[in-house]
């Protein structure tokens, strides 16, 4: 009995030996191990001819800025923009927008199963039994005499099982779900940065349409009381009838253009609620005021090669490119042998309490190799994952120079339209000096009131366009931030994906 106990024990330690040696051995693994792409061989992102011109900034007075090439970008770059209002609602809105937590919730579910089939493939799988069963033997169905024996049988055990990664595949299917729980975590990084951008571009947008939506109003009174002295000019005789027609006419046009600037007002309020994660109307928002902004002094430019290590989208397109690539290594290895160990150890009896007693062990140790030897879907398998690598491949450089083209015509945009602000600036400057300049002569005597209206309407209108040109600066800078990629804002966690070694 003791020698019996030693044979067992003898036989379960060598396989529990054997287990151990499988978890620690390192397979070779199917498939080319994955190497980031290379960066873009561009230096710039506009022609030698265009790169200086476009990276001088300068504009007068406080709107005067600078492109700082190779600086890096802060993850708090809303903060630049001077509102603390807009701080304290982006603050809100990283806590409750639905999209984001959404996007939360699939980063978690992709690093669960991560974590679920490494549990599984990783570590070898215990289990216990314990059974019970009721049987009756009849002799005569065997055709010898005898009488039925009916009798119960209990059973108690723990088995082991382990499949060693001889080729690398299960090695290669966790690196593709780690891949794609980075890639989960690039698309949140993603949202963030475009629920900021988007909530930072809505208030300054509702700041814009305010200060408008006042300037028609004005436009509209001072129209209003030169539509009265036209007709008193008429009843005079020292006006045509047409001039009325005239004036009223521009004065309807002005009037009609109020509804359209107050819908737009109305449903970027319905946007900026919705971003923060508010139904619209549910609640007040803050007034923003384009006083309240203010550019920053240096906008920090990435250089392409930086580039394509900091933008969430490009980033997200290299999760996918490395996940297709473990893939193909994955379809590789069902090429290859596989090698399935298992171990049981249990004790049966008649009775439960026999169930410990000498005699009662059992124990099976059963090793398994296989080799696919005529399978023809296997290798269109492994040709459909090269496909997808070359298709995952095509995507990457496809999104590379998307996010080039976009970081050239945000410096476009910001040159031009800081020239354009510029050249409105000067236009206020001189509608200022006609108007002062009519005021003056109106005391005089010199000409109309009528004269001094039209100065003032001429100088609101160009007031009009400056807003227009003020919050456009405004918006490209966040343009800007947010095609240098600065899609975190802290707390942000990535699994590695296991290195492979062939």
């Amino acid at each position: 009995m003791k020698y019996e106990r030693r044979l067992r024990n003898k036989i379960m330690g060598q396989a529990l030996s054997g287990l151990f040696l499988a978890l620690v051995m390192e397979g070779c693994v199917s498939g080319p191990d994955f190497v980031r792409p290379a960066p873009p061989a561009v230096t710039g992102y506009l022609s030698e001819s265009k790169q200086t011109e476009s990276l001088s900034l300068s504009t007068s007075g406080e709107g005067s800025q600078r492109i700082i090439v190779g600086q890096g970008v802060d993850s708090f770059w809303w903060q630049e923009l001077g509102s603390e209002t807009l701080n304290t609602l982006i603050e809100d809105a990283l806590t409750d927008n639905p999209t984001l937590s959404a996007a939360e919730a699939t980063l978690r579910q992709a690093q669960e199963i991560y974590a679920a089939k490494s549990g599984s493939t990783r570590y070898p799988q215990v289990e216990g039994s314990l059974g019970a069963q009721r049987q009756l033997i009849d002799p005569g169905t065997l055709g010898q005499a005898g009488s039925s024996t009916e009798f119960s049988l209990y059973n108690v055990g723990v088995g082991i099982r382990y499949t060693f990664d001889l080729s690398g595949g299960n090695r290669r299917a966790l690196e593709a779900l780690a891949a794609r729980s980075d890639y989960e975590q690039h698309v949140l990084n993603g949202a963030r940065l475009a629920l900021v951008a988007n909530i930072a571009t809505a208030a300054i947008t509702q700041a814009r349409l305010s200060r408008q939506i006042e300037l028609v109003t004005g436009i509209l009174q001072s129209q209003n009381e030169q539509l009265g002295l036209t007709k008193a000019r008429v009843r005079f005789g020292q006006a045509a009838p047409d001039e009325v027609s005239t004036v009223l006419t521009q004065l309807e046009q002005t009037r009609a253009s109020l509804p359209v600037l107050r819908n737009e007002r109305q449903k970027n309020d319905h946007l900026l609620a919705v971003l923060v994660g508010r139904a619209p109307g549910a609640g007040e928002l803050p007034d923003f005021s384009l006083e309240d902004f203010g550019l920053p002094k240096e906008l920090p430019l990435l250089v392409p090669s930086a580039l394509v290590r900091s933008r969430p989208d490009i980033l997200a397109a290299e999760a996918l490119l490395q996940a297709a690539n473990a893939e193909y290594g994955v379809a590789i290895s069902k090429l290859y042998p596989q090698l399935n160990l298992s171990a049981d150890l249990a004790s049966q009896a008649l009775t439960t309490g026999a169930l410990f007693a000498g005699g009662s062990g059992v124990w099976a140790l059963v090793g398994q190799l296989t080799q696919p030897l005529l399978d023809p879907g296997l290798p269109a398998e492994k040709r459909a994952a090269l496909a997808a690598f070359d298709e995952a491949a095509a995507h990457y450089q496809v999104v590379v120079l998307e996010a080039l083209r976009n970081v050239a015509d945000v410096l476009r945009t910001q040159e031009s339209d800081a020239q354009r602000l510029i050249a409105l600036v000067a236009a206020e400057t001189a509608s200022q000096t006609a108007l002062e300049s009519a005021r003056h002569r109106y005391a005089l005597g010199a000409t109309s009131y009528y004269d001094v209206l039209d100065e003032l309407q001429r100088s609101q209108q160009i007031a009009f366009d400056v807003v227009d040109a003020e919050a456009k600066r405004m918006i490209d800078n966040i343009a800007f931030f947010q095609a240098m990629g600065t899609g975190k804002t802290g707390g942000e966690k990535s699994l590695t994906p296991p290195t492979g070694k062939g």
